[in-house]
């Protein structure tokens, strides 16, 4: 009877550390940027696999760099699969709420990030270059009155 006791306990506790490694996350954080890429993937299990660039500054000259992010969304989760979606018809930036699991499954995603909450930000107002700014037309004036013919004379002088 001891052993089925002990056996029962260490069961347990084994199914415990498999559900927290499976459901349980060490990070959880926010990223902004592009999504440039949206698949569904997976032989056995599908999830939607996407890329966000990132962008930024390169430290040493100032020069652009950009930086892409891998993260995978659930396939249960319809909500954030549709506005990436959106995101990336109407090519607005968003900010993507995920967890960062301890390693990756093959029912959770191909990568450790998982994405559990999508926002489509607002496409900011570009500053206009004055170089590119559309000229005024000039306003058309009025045709001129017509000019009286003054009959011709031979003996004027000119």
């Amino acid at each position: 009877m001891r052993k089925w006791v002990i056996l029962g306990i260490f069961l347990l506790i084994i199914f415990g550390v498999f559900y927290y490694l499976t459901f349980g996350y060490y990070s959880e954080g926010k990223r902004g940027g592009f999504v440039v890429k949206l698949s569904k993937k997976g032989y056995v299990f599908k999830t939607y696999e996407g890329v966000l660039n990132v962008g930024g500054l390169y430290e040493g000259g100032g020069t652009l760099n950009a930086t892409q992010w891998e993260f995978s969304v659930n396939d249960n989760d319809r909500e954030p699969i549709d506005r990436i979606e959106e995101a990336i018809k109407t090519g607005s930036r968003v900010s993507l709420t995920y967890e960062e699991k301890f390693f990756t499954l093959p029912w959770v995603g191909d990568t450790k990030n998982l994405v559990i909450q999508v926002e489509v930000l607002p496409n900011p107002a570009l500053p206009q270059n004055p170089m590119y700014q559309q000229q005024p037309q000039p306003q058309q004036l009025p045709p001129p009155p017509p000019v009286e013919q003054l009959p011709a004379d031979s003996t004027a002088v000119l």
